[in-house]
């Protein structure tokens, strides 16, 4: 069975599937809207879920903070997305109590941060960076003393 197209602008998937729920080889519309984030867990059978990060503007502060939008979706067993791949999702009909979205495509990765990841502060960074110099230099002592 041929994928069929889906009305957005994405590579079928190469591999092929009996999925009712799958927009290319199942009878699944979309619509609504799309978005890109990491595969955080695909603990369940044919269901992933996605992560992103968001900013949101804080009017009081005059500044932005960031938040994270977590979604179950729908994963066909054509696309088969892994926990740590950057997928592009889209909207459907609800196809159970929680997911509304489904992966239409692996994308390629690109710099997104989700609430699974952690990045070191810049505090941390510093202390680590200071840390190795100090080693650096005492054993560089250790070494003259040793001539």
């Amino acid at each position: 069975m041929e994928a069929k197209k889906i009305g957005i602008p994405v590579q079928p998937p190469s591999g092929q599937c009996q999925d009712s729920k799958c927009p290319f080889h199942g009878s699944l519309k979309l619509h609504g809207r799309t978005f890109t984030g990491m595969v955080l867990a695909t603990r369940s059978a044919k269901t992933a879920t996605v992560g992103w990060e968001r900013r949101y503007y804080v009017p009081k502060y005059e500044r932005y903070e960031r938040r994270y939008t977590k979604l179950h979706v729908h994963n066909p067993t054509c696309i088969n997305a892994q926990q740590g791949d950057v997928v592009i999702i889209a909207e459907t009909r609800p196809l159970s109590k929680t997911k509304h979205f489904v992966v239409v495509q692996k994308s390629k990765p690109t710099s997104i941060k989700v609430a699974g990841e952690e990045e070191l502060p810049e505090k941390e960074k510093q202390k680590q960076v200071k840390e190795k110099k100090t080693t650096e230099t005492k054993e560089k002592k250790k070494r003259k003393g040793e001539q």
